[in-house]
């Protein structure tokens, strides 16, 4: 497995499996099936309420712990000093662990400074190894990054091809925060698995459009987290690390983006609205 290198020196491999979606009652099912086919990487968080399925998981799974790599959030309902330092303990206990591989804030909403300020808390309490945030854009990733003492390990956004994030880039190198990719296959959208350039591009290399932009993203150094609940195609995702794209491979598919922040608007204020009302 590639891996890539986080401010602090952590090793965090480029591919992993996510469990958005994942029902409670199957994450457990779903991640066993995910660690015995050979990811390493599982990024779970505290609003997808399955926190306990990963850790069962994991217990089970019979792979040391140091040889996983565990991502979990903390949610809004969660935000602030206090209450994001006892959500980070709770989510311990869920996982059935003594340290969380990367945990990250959310969203860019309520009172993510307090949280940020116990996550730095637990990185030196050695709760957790590498801290991060997940959906913010350029503007407040760049207000947290200038007034926190740890920046900003990783941002986790929605990445792929037609939603390649190609605004925020240059922020993210300046703070040396690395790039992870949720929904890293468009959950399927725009006929991305039978898209005719990725299948023309995949087609010279014996690999399927969904794994060519699985690479697209890995041999860029962005990590990716793609979700199925079907293991063989859990082993087809995990099946891109024999063959690399071309520069001009690389630039025909950076062509093809259409929505560079995604096909969430984080920055709406009724979105926002909606969020902190309900969940703040």
């Amino acid at each position: 497995m590639e891996t890539i290198k986080l401010a602090n020196g952590v090793e965090m491999p480029v591919l992993g499996y996510g469990v958005f979606q994942v029902s409670p009652e199957e994450c457990e099912r779903c991640v066993s099936d995910a660690i015995d086919v050979g990811y390493r990487l599982i990024d779970t968080a505290q609003a997808y309420f399955n926190e306990e399925g990963v850790g069962n998981a994991i217990a089970k799974s019979g792979v040391p712990r140091s040889e996983l790599f565990i991502t979990t959030k903390v949610w809004i309902s969660n935000a602030g000093e206090q209450k994001a330092a006892n959500s980070i303990d709770e989510s311990l206990r869920k996982l059935q662990t003594d340290y969380i591989d990367l945990l990250l804030i959310h969203q860019a909403y309520g009172d993510y400074y307090g949280t940020y300020r116990a996550m730095e808390k637990a990185l030196e309490q050695g709760k957790v190894r590498a801290i991060g945030v997940s959906n913010f854009q350029a503007g407040r990733f760049v207000d947290l990054a200038l007034k926190a003492d740890v920046k900003p390990m990783v941002n986790q956004l929605e990445t792929n091809v037609f939603s390649q994030q190609n605004d925020i880039l240059p922020w993210l190198a300046e703070f040396g925060t690395m790039q992870m990719a949720w929904a890293p296959l468009g959950q399927g959208r725009n006929n991305l698995f039978a898209d005719p350039l990725l299948a023309e591009i995949g087609a010279q290399y014996g690999k399927s459009p969904a794994q060519v932009a699985l690479r697209w993203l890995t041999q860029r150094g962005i990590v990716a987290i793609p979700k199925s609940t079907h293991r063989d195609r859990m082993a087809q995702n995990l099946d891109i690390f024999d063959f690399n794209l071309t520069p001009v491979d690389i630039q025909r598919i950076a062509e093809m983006n259409q929505s560079d922040e995604g096909t969430v608007n984080f920055n709406d204020p009724n979105f926002i609205k909606f969020l902190v009302e309900t969940y703040g």
